[in-house]
């Protein structure tokens, strides 16, 4: 990992992935490479947290917080003068869930992705929620999807 890479802060982060105002979860861009990416988060802790439900921020939600890291990431990889490719989380696979809840969970969240396989249509990313001290919190894999014809007609980023 290139921890020499430029870091960003929330208003960074919204600029780069189509989510905006509470729906970004992510706090912090902590370092990239073209092989993975390392977010930090403190939403988790928001009693506004959209995800949140009656019985509190579920441990699910950590896929959601690793998919913003992934968009983050193929931001990131694009090239100065080229938007984005819009891409769908397709599926997940083999996700642990260490804790049930991740609202109760002190400190920032580390968010972790790292970029297995892929090309111009789909990549494999491999996952992982930490706490602040290290501990997994949930961890699997997950497909996204580039370039499918529903991405380009409700891609509703500013051009």
């Amino acid at each position: 990992m290139n921890a020499a890479a430029a870091t960003l802060d929330r208003a960074g982060i919204e600029q780069r992935i189509p989510h905006r105002g509470r729906m970004c979860l992510l706090h912090r861009l902590e370092n990239w490479s073209a092989a993975e990416i390392r977010c930090s988060a403190l939403s988790h802790t928001d009693p506004d947290n959209p995800l949140r439900s009656a019985s509190g921020l579920l441990a699910p939600c950590a896929i959601e917080y690793a998919a913003q890291a992934m968009a983050l990431h193929g931001a990131l990889l694009a090239p100065a003068d080229a938007r984005p490719s819009p891409g769908y989380l397709a599926s997940v696979r083999g996700v642990r869930l260490a804790v049930a809840r991740l609202d109760d969970v002190a400190g920032e969240l580390q968010v972790h992705a790292e970029r297995l396989a892929g090309d111009a249509t789909q990549i494999l990313y491999r996952f992982s929620l930490t706490d602040a001290e290290g501990a997994l919190l949930a961890d699997g894999r997950a497909t996204v999807v580039l370039n499918t014809p529903l991405s380009a007609s409700t891609d509703t980023r500013p051009t």
